[in-house]
């Protein structure tokens, strides 16, 4: 979501060529980890005890994905220009990408917590409506 999020408020032709929002994909997803990092250590562990270096790096390893999800919409957009796209249909190929992104994600995410067919489907459905939501965030306030 994150990463469509970012397409789509920042991803108008005039405003971001390619590389420079490949760029803002990649550094807003590490941000937003290191975010996610801070709130797990110093969220709810500080109140308890401090952090020691094995739990730092396990809760960064654990919230990783955030940054991994920005990587496919980073790379369809550094490689749209051999797809013969223009500048346009690069953001729309990468918002593509981040939706189906968002979609695999949390299908795999609930397969490896042992959830049955139904539920995965399910979860996987219902980040597609969330996905089809910002795309349709997109087409309305971009046109």
């Amino acid at each position: 979501m994150l990463a469509a999020s970012v397409v789509v408020g920042a991803g108008t032709p005039e405003s971001f060529p390619r590389m420079r929002l490949a760029l803002l994909l990649l550094l807003t997803g590490v941000v937003f980890w290191l975010g996610h990092v801070h709130a797990q250590l110093f969220g709810a562990r500080l109140a308890q005890r401090r952090p020691d270096r094995g739990t730092v790096l396990h809760v960064c390893r654990d919230e990783w994905p955030i940054v991994e999800a920005a990587l496919p919409p980073a790379l369809a957009l550094a490689v749209s220009p051999l797809l013969g796209l223009d500048l346009s249909g690069s953001l729309w190929l990468a918002l593509a990408v981040a939706v189906a992104g968002q979609v695999g994600w949390s299908a795999a995410a609930a397969r490896r917590a042992g959830a049955s067919w139904g539920l995965v489907a399910g979860t996987a459905a219902v980040n597609l409506v969330i996905g089809l939501l910002i795309l349709a965030f997109k087409i309305v306030f971009t046109h």
